[in-house]
């Protein structure tokens, strides 16, 4: 967790190096932007409904989803990150994160290319795995702008977040005195989606990071359990969010967990055929 002025946008700083175990994982819809510098060769993302993956070369931003992503990694791979709060990402773009929605940037495009190319260079002329992530947090604080409509974001945000997306969106305006209308603006400017589409990935979210994959499933229940009305509401948006209908997604997870049992990508992530 990095220090103020970053801890209230950022969930953590991360190191990655080496050999994947898979080199192609899916990975959901979930209400956190993510930033690589990435320092070895080339990934591919496929973002929303794209039918081809996109080479990066020098890392990209990605906002928050509202469609599951494939993420493939070079072998190996070597790469410093920031795992953002929902609306961490707003204060380090130069446009709206609603730009960025099922879209991601490259850092060249966000924060042009002389200054990727220095990054890089300093990051990869580091000595030790620390030394990158504070040289990475030292950028950030030097880049970071003021937003408009920031602190009404985060606090609805978290509002949202800490009721695992069942709070009433009419009330969050409500309490916060403002017009839905307003309220839905601030969001898809430093958020990239409407409250309602936050609230929806936190309540998705909880609900399959519930499930048991090494246990019977019973998927009416989960569904009503969740708030969806019927099961194929649920199934439909189980597609949308994880790329897999919900028998495949316990299958690869089944997968997952039983060639990597102690691998620290827990939960979510999927690996692709």
């Amino acid at each position: 967790m990095p220090g103020p002025p970053l801890d209230r946008l950022i969930d953590d700083l991360y190191y990655l190096e080496g050999v994947p175990p898979y080199p192609r994982l899916m990975l959901p819809a979930a209400p956190a932007p993510l930033l690589i510098v990435n320092l070895g060769a080339p990934f591919l993302l496929r973002a929303g409904a794209d039918p081809e993956a996109v080479e990066y070369a020098d890392g990209c931003a990605v906002a928050t989803p509202t469609r599951a992503w494939e993420f493939g990694y070079p072998t190996p791979t070597r790469s410093v990150g920031v795992h953002f709060r929902p609306w961490g990402l707003a204060p380090f773009l130069p446009m709206p994160a609603a730009e960025l929605c099922d879209r991601p940037a490259t850092v060249e495009q966000i924060w042009g290319r002389p200054a990727i190319t220095e990054l890089r260079q300093r990051l990869t002329s580091a000595h030790a795995p620390e030394e990158m992530l504070m040289l990475l947090e030292d950028e950030l604080v030097r880049r970071m702008r003021r937003i408009n409509g920031l602190d009404l974001v985060r606090h609805l945000s978290s509002a949202i977040a800490e009721s695992g997306g069942a709070v009433p969106i009419s009330d969050l305006g409500v309490a916060a005195r403002a017009s839905s209308t307003y309220v839905a603006k601030r969001f898809k400017e430093v958020i990239g989606v409407t409250p309602k589409r936050l609230a929806r990935s936190y309540r998705f979210t909880a609900t399959v990071l519930t499930i048991d994959v090494a246990a019977p499933i019973d998927w009416g229940d989960v569904a009503a359990r969740a708030g969806y009305f019927d099961q194929a509401h649920f199934v439909h948006e189980f597609r949308e969010f994880t790329g897999l209908t919900p028998t495949r997604y316990v299958e690869a997870r089944q997968r997952f967990l039983r060639e990597h049992p102690d691998h620290v990508l827990e939960g979510w992530p999927v690996p692709v055929d």
